[in-house]
């Protein structure tokens, strides 16, 4: 049995890493509420771009525009696919970077020409450790997403993919379908498909209207689908960054537990150490004072 002392520093140590995870708990508690917050707030301005662009695809039907283009005369194997996998910049957090990291080498190893954009430092680290080649100059954090880093992102995507770098763009990110549930998502930016819009309503406002859009439709599209796309990876990015915090929170709590549980055996041990030390000296008083008489 370990003595007094050792299990009293041991139950000092327990209680110091209470502490560090209660806090680290609170702390991505409350990350995750303003995260949630942010996205809420831009949400409905997102919305309506992506209604603007359906109203401008069903009055439109025969655009043909940049954003659109899938480019089907390159044939698969010469398709080059850009990848923007965000994981996070810190551990501690469960199984979130492993699960998000293991879908990107699935996806990149059916796409033998890739370029990878990591968000994140974790990721980062992974894929150098791996000899996996990344763009060394897209150096994101996944701490605090804005969006001025979405339209950062955007821009460079959409300079990429006009430019004929790119042929398809992809972002992959950790999705909330609950707190208990978080799962690995691919969602594709560039090309646009136009059967992922919502559907054009004849009735949604209460009036009657004739758009006309200004100076073309083009023109409008080239201003917009910019806008959307930065939603889309601002979305992602908060989402990411919600399902990091989450998966925090629970690796925390589990490991506040387990402290807890730790402590009540550890408490038990010391009380029975010092209950066992006690007897002892008083079987010694008393066998001492026998011996004198």
């Amino acid at each position: 049995m370990a003595s007094i002392k050792e299990i009293r520093t041991h139950i000092k140590s327990v209680e110091q890493t209470l502490k560090i995870t209660n806090a680290m708990y609170l702390i991505s508690s409350s990350n995750l509420r303003k995260a949630r917050k942010q996205l809420n707030d831009v949400e409905p301005y997102f919305q309506k771009i992506e209604v603007t662009i359906s109203d401008i695809l069903h009055h439109s039907p025969e655009i043909h525009h940049s954003f659109f283009d899938k480019r089907p005369g390159i044939p698969p194997e010469k398709r080059k696919v850009g990848y923007i996998v965000v994981t996070a910049d810190k551990g501690l957090a469960g199984a979130y970077n492993h699960n998000i990291l293991k879908l990107a080498e699935e996806k990149m190893s059916k796409k033998p020409n890739f370029a990878l954009f990591v968000v994140g430092q974790t990721g980062r680290s992974y894929f150098q450790e791996h000899n996996i080649p990344i763009d060394v100059e897209f150096l994101y954090t996944a701490q605090d997403p804005n969006m001025h880093r979405a339209r950062d992102i955007s821009e460079l995507m959409i300079d990429l993919f006009l430019a004929g770098q790119l042929d398809e763009v992809y972002i992959l990110f950790t999705r909330m379908v609950n707190s208990f549930q978080m799962e690995p998502t691919v969602h594709k930016l560039l090309p646009l498909d136009p059967d992922v819009f919502p559907k054009y309503e004849a009735n949604r406002d209460s009036y009657n209207r004739d758009v006309t859009y200004v100076p073309s439709v083009r023109a409008v599209m080239d201003r917009l689908v910019p806008g959307y796309l930065k939603g889309d990876i601002f979305g992602a990015l908060v989402e990411s960054y919600c399902c990091e915090q989450n998966a925090r929170m629970t690796a925390m709590k589990s490991s506040s537990d387990n402290a807890r549980a730790m402590l009540q055996d550890l408490n038990l041990s010391y009380n029975r150490a010092r209950q066992s030390a006690i007897t002892q000296e008083i079987t010694e008083v008393v066998g001492g004072a026998q011996a004198a008489l």
